[in-house]
């Protein structure tokens, strides 16, 4: 099979690719086409990748290129990870948010939106492409943010788009381990969109084991969510809400704290992306061991805003993954391939077309739910409906998604302005105009969106 990496000289590719190494079911991904713009980028994620794969003797081959449609052409399946704009429009989408006293984050509030306008366009391209050259491929989107590219992208390929984000899954884990269960026999009763969404339920042999974690003082404390929201709100929410809904529950602690430390997320890594490509290009053969230090540096500083330190100072460790290879969403990739592909049936929570599994939202409208895969391909399972905030939240950032995929694709700047506006992290129509004009200034790739 020939999976198809779009972004391959990114910082996650060696996730998918150690994954791919370590699978050893019938059929496997022999081919892998790494698609990036930028060629430095490419020839050091070769290096790094063809030393990660030393030892492995049927390791998957590698075929870089420039060149979209060479790419796509003849792929079983696709892993989409762009960032359209680079690091810089990540800073821009951050700063032009904080100079305007609202939140600046790479997919929540308007940075998000931000990153949405200009790569909606350049992803439904994407889509057309391999309707063209791949129609039967299934396109795993992890593309941020993931719920608006996804739903952009299922207008040209239906449900065989889906949107990957390892943040759920990861929840699942956690809470099995810190009650001493085996989390491949947890399922997980959650609901929500991309990153805006609740753990409701933790069944394990048919019995929902949440109220022992709610319970336990120690337990809940030792949870990244116990850190961030504190227990005293999680017991009040009856539920374990997505780390995201951190901007939502304490969104003026959050501004506040990002504006205080002088140094958004975007300024820390462009800094150590920059290092890092350029200690790549003469590393030789300890550039895979490169790689993995400052993956390390970044995830130690992953949402310190949350955790009360700052990208320089984090005070909080995420914890690691015992094996990366297998877990994250290189792991929920690699299932979603094994489940199609071989019919090894897998239940995942996956960014997927709603079909009336939320009485509340349009049926065409991705929602982040838990999701049979196999080899007809992916099924939303049924759920009990979201309370009334729960669905409130949801659908109001559900018309400003779809808002936003209409401005994107039309150029329109009304329509930009009415996204940026009703959406709650924004509330206003002033400042609403303001970021438009702001994100039009100082990021090309939105200007060239908005036109009219």
């Amino acid at each position: 099979m020939k999976l198809c990496i779009l972004g391959g000289g990114g910082f996650r590719t060696p996730y998918v690719y150690q994954a791919l190494l370590r699978d050893t079911g019938t059929p496997r991904v022999e081919e892998v086409a790494l698609y990036d713009v930028d060629e430095d980028r490419l020839s050091a994620m070769v290096a790094i990748l063809t030393e990660l794969a030393a030892g492995f003797l049927d390791a998957p081959r590698l075929s870089p290129t420039t060149e979209l449609r060479r790419a796509v052409d003849g792929s079983d399946y696709v892993f989409a990870a762009l960032r359209v704009g680079g690091l810089e429009g990540r800073r821009c989408d951050e700063h032009v948010a904080l100079d305007l006293n609202v939140l600046g984050q790479e997919t929540t509030g308007p940075g998000g939106l931000a990153y949405a306008l200009r790569t909606v366009p350049v992803m439904v391209e994407a889509a057309k492409a391999i309707k063209e050259l791949a129609p039967d491929a299934y396109v795993m989107n992890f593309t941020n943010p993931a719920g608006i590219i996804t739903e952009a992208m299922q207008s040209v390929l239906g449900d065989r788009v889906l949107g990957i984000c390892d943040t759920p899954s990861g929840l699942g884990r956690r809470v099995a381990g810190l009650l001493g269960l085996d989390h491949t026999r947890v399922e997980m009763d959650y609901v929500g969109l991309n990153h805006l969404g609740w753990m409701r339920r933790v069944l394990y042999n048919g019995r929902d084991v949440l109220p022992e974690l709610l319970g336990d003082d120690a337990l809940l404390a030792a949870m990244e969510e116990g850190h961030v929201f504190g227990t005293d709100w999680i017991r009040t929410l009856g539920a374990v809400p997505n780390e995201y809904l951190y901007y939502y529950y304490f969104n003026r602690d959050a501004v506040r704290t990002i504006i205080d430390s002088g140094r958004t997320r975007g300024d820390f890594l462009a800094e150590s992306q920059r290092d890092f490509y350029t200690r790549a290009a003469t590393a030789g053969n300890g550039v895979a061991e490169l790689w993995r230090s400052t993956v390390e540096r970044r995830s130690a500083s992953y949402m310190a805003e949350a955790k009360g330190g700052t990208q320089d100072a984090p005070t909080h460790v995420r914890e690691r993954e015992a094996d990366p290879a297998h877990q994250g969403y290189a792991g929920v990739a690699l299932g979603v391939m094994a489940a199609i592909s071989r019919n090894e049936r897998q239940t995942m929570i996956l960014n997927v077309r709603n079909n009336g599994t939320i009485h509340g939202l349009p049926d065409d409208a991705v929602v982040e739910v838990p999701t049979l895969v196999d080899a007809n391909g992916v099924h939303p399972l049924t759920t009990d409906q979201p309370n009334l905030h729960q669905i409130g939240l949801m659908s109001q950032v559900k018309d400003v998604e779809r808002h936003t995929i209409a401005a994107a694709l039309t150029g329109s700047k009304s329509e930009a302005v009415a996204a940026f506006a009703l959406h709650p992290l924004v509330d206003s129509v002033t400042v609403a105009r303001q970021l438009v004009s702001g994100y039009i200034d100082r990021i090309p790739e939105v200007a060239a969106v908005l036109t009219r």
